[in-house]
């Protein structure tokens, strides 16, 4: 989701990420094979597809999906999909420093980028201090790199030719999974940090667009591009100075070459796949069935990783403030949705499993918590997280406690009167979503409230979500990883994903009255004490904590957790299917076998 500029960019950082387009994975594979097929005779490839095209080449500005990047670069640290430990990357280890205010990383040695010149410590102190820590370049990485109450940002410095000490300025927890953020080339880009245009500013700014030859973007990645035709397709193919190596000493990845195909829609994917021409799809409740008949007969696997990372949710608009005089929320629906009583009552009247029928077709779990299930910070129902069981004779005993009555026709009314009405908002084009919407409205319906369930288009939807405020109630989605901290800008209240009482970023009109709730802000400093905490166990409790206080006050009402479940061709070798990353995280090891 886009909101601003700026905060689309902070979604598709901190959430892996991204506020989705479908509640699904987007990334299909498809291919018109006629444009491959004498290519494919020759080499080992993979054939996937995208959506839309990649907006830049330049990881620093990037604020869209899909992008180049997981292909294209590492970082000195990388999280594995199966165990979700983090592991080294480009560097081959790390110690924490005595003080633990953080970390000396030793970089692999012979590391290159894909010109053929070194990688050395010099390109991981400039990566850090000239682009991601530089206030010149308007990178939302460096967000995630913020510390703390203060926001202080980490110390980097090289200690010698192969050691780096990054410093923060008090412990924080999640640093080394952050330190996968990509390492770029000094050699290629220093000189337009230093260069500046007509008005001052970098002309890194404007480098590595779309429009560069492909040749001239230098990569640490296990691929590097060979073509990008707009609106067409992208061709990536392996890099010969990748680092790593198979086990007899042979240089990685097998796959000579990758293909994404830019499609019109998961419609067009769907019928490429079952005519046999591409390599894997995304498998969505609604495709299930039909390719779950076809698997033997198409040669394909589907596999399934359990419930994916993604979270769906309804939320209400809580702000209080005022742009121009004008409440941002009409005052009457205010103070019903800043009601505990109604947010829970709305809770228990949607039937979740309902929806996971209907809807996902069986597919899915229901969802009592922002953190993944996969998680080791997961708060369990079994442990005692509270959850709201369709229950619409409870949702009627809550709203009639808060003040809420009936009249003849079982229509809600609050206290003073007023018919209970809102409008409910989500992105127009989604299947999944908008069939979610539509029960919603019909099961909100069943206690009594009106509710104008009304898709709107991308830009539209997230402009009001982030810039203008003035909306009612909205249904979303969130992708995110195992660490928690990655959604704290989701819950720091002057977070730029605090959408549910979102308090205006730089450079937009400000916004009066704004108000923040005891329970909100102790969630935000739950989120920087166990960032700060080291002990696991300890990290574990505070974070048990702020799921407590999420399920009672249920900012975010959550619904249902989808599988992770993508169709591959049984040609490849080597796929170690999770639902953190997918089919083809290993993409290094992969084997073409036919």
């Amino acid at each position: 989701m886009i909101l601003t500029k700026k905060i689309s960019n902070q979604i598709k950082r901190f959430w892996l990420p991204i506020i989705l387009a479908s509640l699904a994975a987007i990334t299909v594979a498809a291919c018109n094979p006629s444009n491959f097929k004498s290519t494919a005779a020759q080499v080992p490839q993979l054939v996937n597809s995208i959506l839309s095209d990649p907006k830049t080449f330049n990881y620093a500005l990037s604020s869209e999906v899909p992008n180049i990047f997981s292909l294209t670069y590492e970082g000195l640290t990388n999280q594995n999909p199966i165990t979700g430990e983090i592991e080294p990357n480009l560097a081959e280890s790390w110690q924490t420093t005595d003080d633990d205010l953080g970390f000396i990383f030793t970089l692999r040695e012979g590391l290159k980028w894909s010109d053929g010149q070194a990688l050395t410590v010099d390109d991981v102190v400039f990566t850090y201090n000239e682009i991601y820590l530089n206030e010149e370049i308007p990178t939302d990485t460096r967000d995630v790199l913020r510390i703390g109450e203060s926001r202080a940002l980490p110390n980097v410095k090289k200690i010698d030719n192969r050691r780096v000490q990054f410093t923060t300025p008090e412990p924080f927890a999640p640093f080394l999974q952050i330190l996968g953020l990509p390492i770029l080339p000094a050699h290629i880009l220093a000189e337009s940090i230093k260069t500046k245009d007509q008005e001052g500013k970098p002309i890194f700014l404007t480098k590595w667009g779309v429009d560069t030859p492909v040749e001239q973007i230098i990569v640490n990645g296990p691929y590097k591009l060979e073509r990008y035709d707009t609106s067409q397709r992208v061709i990536f193919q392996r890099n010969p100075y990748y680092w790593r190596k198979g086990t007899q000493g042979e240089s990685q990845p097998y796959i000579e070459r990758i293909v994404w195909s830019i499609v019109e829609s998961t419609d067009t994917s769907l019928l490429q796949f079952r005519s046999g021409s591409l390599d894997s799809i995304a498998v969505t409740a609604d495709y299930f069935s039909l390719l779950k008949k076809q698997e033997k007969q198409g040669n394909f696997t589907i596999y399934n990783g359990g419930p994916t990372t993604v979270t769906s949710f309804v939320l209400f608009n809580l702000n209080k403030g005022r742009r121009d005089g004008k409440p941002l929320v009409d005052p009457i629906k205010s103070r019903w949705f800043n009601t505990v009583e109604f947010r829970q009552a709305v809770a228990y009247a949607i039937d979740r499993k309902t929806m996971i029928n209907n809807t996902f077709r069986g597919l899915g779990k229901p969802q009592d918590s922002p953190i993944p299930v996969q998680s080791p910070f997961y708060f369990s129902p079994e442990e005692g997280l509270k959850t709201y069981d369709y229950n619409p004779e409870k949702a009627k005993e809550l709203l009639t406690k808060a003040g809420f009555k009936y009249n003849a026709q079982g229509e809600l009314l609050d206290a003073e009167g007023n018919r209970v009405r809102f409008t409910l908002l989500t992105n127009a084009g989604n299947r999944i979503r908008e069939a979610m919407g539509a029960q919603i409205r019909q099961d909100l319906g069943k206690i009594g409230m009106q509710v104008d369930f009304t898709p709107l288009a991308w830009n539209t939807y997230t402009d009001k979500l982030a810039n203008t405020l003035d909306w009612d109630a909205s249904l979303l989605g969130l992708s995110g990883g195992l660490e928690p901290n990655n959604g704290a800008n989701v819950w720091n209240p002057e977070g730029g994903l605090h959408m549910f009482n979102q308090k205006p970023q730089a450079g937009q009109k400000p916004v009066e009255g704004w108000e923040v709730a005891p329970w909100e802000a102790r969630i935000g400093e739950l989120y920087i004490q166990a960032a700060r905490e080291l002990d696991e166990a300890k990290r574990k409790e505070i974070y048990a904590e702020t799921q407590r206080i999420t399920q009672e006050y249920l900012p975010l009402i959550h619904l249902v957790n989808p599988y992770s479940l993508s169709a591959v061709r049984n040609k490849f070798e080597g796929i170690q299917y999770s639902a953190l990353g997918g089919a083809f995280w290993n993409i290094y090891e992969i084997k073409v076998t036919d």
